[in-house]
């Protein structure tokens, strides 16, 4: 059973909330999702950090979309230790997480977005960080892979024309 950490936009495409996304990256999503659900694992903070903000933007209770269905799941499935991997992260004062990998290239590093990658680190297994529509990660994926971090980009095409469309070529 593979083990990974989900970004937020991957739920979020699957859902279909992210308009300029491809059908097929909508797609991919939502059968990585389901996949985890399936036969896979999660890994999550044991603070709530990242299931509190799947929840801030999703609609679990209704569980219609791939998305929300896959919260609901993992609501369902926090405690279930055959299913989710519960990693304590530690505060840090500058980096946020101590586990949070200390690297001038990753500085500028979305605040929200660092409780994903200091799950991963902290992981005994060092789980891929799933992303599939925040182009961003594509610059911080090298510097990332340094630390041990890996990121599984969903969506390539997608965010490569994003990251184009953002930054340039």
């Amino acid at each position: 059973m593979s083990v990974a950490v989900v970004d937020t936009n991957v739920v979020l495409v699957a859902n279909g909330q992210h308009a300029d996304v491809s059908g097929t990256c909508v797609a991919t999503c939502a059968v990585e999702l389901q996949n985890i659900m399936q036969s896979g694992r999660l890994a999550l903070d044991d603070q709530f950090r990242i299931l509190g903000e799947y929840l801030h933007k999703t609609q679990p209770k209704k569980g219609n979309r791939p998305g929300d269905a896959f919260v609901k799941w993992a609501l369902q499935n926090r405690v279930n230790v055959m299913r989710v991997d519960s990693v304590t992260l530690q505060a840090h004062d500058t980096r946020g997480f101590e586990s949070f990998p200390n690297d001038a290239e990753l500085a500028n590093f979305d605040d929200p977005d660092r409780k994903f990658v200091a799950v991963a680190n902290a992981h005994p297994a060092k789980p891929p960080v799933l992303q599939a529509a925040d182009s961003k990660w594509l610059d911080w994926a090298p510097a990332l892979a340094r630390h041990g971090v890996a990121v599984e980009f969903l969506c390539k095409s997608d965010i490569t024309r994003f990251h184009e469309k953002k930054f340039g070529a």
